[in-house]
């Protein structure tokens, strides 16, 4: 199933300024924190050699800079999360998809390669890899979708054929053209298949929800067919018919 999202209803659920979890993806982990620690280090050195050396007269400004540059650490994570909102919402086009789990698979992939050094003194590689779930859903148009993401322990629940809902993007008006999904949400379990987490999760169920309310009202809706009685009717008369006739052939006999 694919329902068209209105522009209001996509802004809100993919929001131009970064959410908590969205926050909290960008903030990364302790090196993460040291490198942007470093940049805003750096640009508050660089903003005050800058005062020093040509005494500039833009004295508010240039504080202005210079605490921007040094709070870079703590409102980093906002920009590059509200950046990334930034390219899902430049798509014209929303939709609401639901369908279900085709398969799932593991895969152990390379992320990254670290040189160092062994007791022996000779340069050494090591790999850094990570497991990671592939998951593909669809429905029964034929439309299929992939998604990759880091093996999480809750990934554990997942099975085929558990119903699985997503947004969609794309700039045509039909959506006959997908360009980009978002994260995998599985109501029977509340789980979230996702990497980078585009969409609001206090939100998107709720959204969920009425959209399963409003097209369960539409099939009740639906005048049921009319059964003709007709024909049971007469088939029901001719076999009573047919049962007084061989009782009187018996009794006649």
């Amino acid at each position: 199933m694919l329902v068209p999202l209105t522009r209001e209803k996509f802004n809100q659920l993919v929001p131009l300024i970064a959410t908590g979890p969205q926050y909290k993806y960008y903030w990364g982990k302790f090196p993460d924190f040291l490198q942007r620690l470093l940049i805003s280090v750096v640009a508050a050195a660089i903003v005050l050699v800058i005062k020093v050396i040509f005494r500039l007269d833009f004295g508010p400004i240039v504080f202005l800079l210079g605490l921007i540059g040094a709070l870079y650490w703590l409102w980093g994570p906002v920009f590059w999360a509200s950046m990334q909102n930034a390219k899902c919402r430049r798509y014209k086009y929303s939709g609401f998809f639901r369908g279900r789990v085709l398969d799932w698979w593991i895969t152990d992939e390379l992320v990254g390669k670290q040189e160092t050094v062994d007791s022996k003194g000779d340069l050494v590689i090591v790999e850094n890899r990570e497991k990671r779930i592939n998951l593909e859903v669809g429905d029964d148009t034929g439309f299929t979708a992939q998604i990759k993401v880091p093996l999480r322990v809750e990934h554990k629940a997942i099975a085929r054929g558990q119903v699985a809902e997503m947004v969609v993007m794309s700039n045509r008006p039909d959506l006959s053209r997908i360009e980009q999904i978002s994260d995998i949400y599985i109501p029977r379990r509340e789980l979230w298949v996702s990497d980078y987490p585009y969409l609001r999760r206090d939100y998107f169920p709720e959204v969920s929800r009425r959209l399963r309310d409003h097209e369960q009202q539409r099939r009740n809706r639906q005048p049921r067919p009319e059964i003709d009685t007709r024909g049971s009717r007469r088939s029901k008369e001719i076999r009573e018919n047919r049962r007084r006739w061989e009782e009187e052939e018996i009794d006649n006999y």
